[in-house]
């Protein structure tokens, strides 16, 4: 797998490389660069600086060609950025400043096909989905897909409780709400609780 760096600043540039445990990797610096890099590669991570190419990226994603596997990072993150940017099926955003041991661990996570966000991002995108404002899909996919219990925990986990927090609430033990969590992603084929809000959103 290659990794491709979106950026006009050489400074971000070589910090991420350093960060980067993948060998493969090349920096572009503009849209066109990239866009000459995505013929040649067949499986790559691009990881933009939204402070110096958010025109490139605001240009991919009116236009409907934002590469897949996209990570976008910035010096300042913002909640309302994080969910825009999410809504457009970006992979993972973040601080591009951000300690190795998170940058490992976001490529990870969108290596294996998943999306990587920043807790209060997180929390944040979980929150904003709320029982009431499901669909009439969304509503449907659960009834036919779960058990009343297995529903009653997604409402909640909609609401942003944890795991201790949903037992406490249906008095059940911890152990418990994490079957029915790991039960609900097999039934509903997602990999983790932002995949889960964004199915139902």
């Amino acid at each position: 797998m290659k990794v491709i760096f979106l950026s006009s600043d050489i400074d971000i540039i070589n910090e991420w490389e350093k960060k980067t445990f993948l060998q493969n990797h090349v920096a572009c610096y503009d849209l066109e660069s990239l866009e000459t890099e995505l013929q040649t590669s067949d499986f790559c991570v691009v990881i933009a600086d939204y402070d110096s190419a958010n025109s490139d990226i605001n240009k991919l994603i009116s236009s409907n060609s934002l590469p897949d596997n996209t990570i976008i990072l910035e010096k300042s993150p913002e909640i309302a950025t994080g969910k825009m940017l999410i809504s457009h099926n970006i992979k993972a955003y973040g601080n591009s400043r951000m300690l190795e041991i998170h940058y490992k661990q976001m490529i990870k996570t969108v290596q294996n096909n998943n999306i990587w966000t920043y807790p209060e991002l997180t929390a944040a995108l979980v929150k904003s989905t709320k029982k009431s404002s499901l669909n009439e899909n969304s509503k449907k996919i659960l009834n036919n897909r779960l058990s009343k219990k297995e529903t009653d925990v997604v409402y909640l986990i909609l609401e942003g409780m944890t795991n201790n927090a949903i037992a406490n609430e249906m008095d059940i033990t911890t152990r418990t709400v994490k079957a029915h969590v790991s039960s609900i992603f097999i039934k509903l084929h997602v990999n983790d609780r932002l995949s889960l809000v964004l199915l139902l959103k």
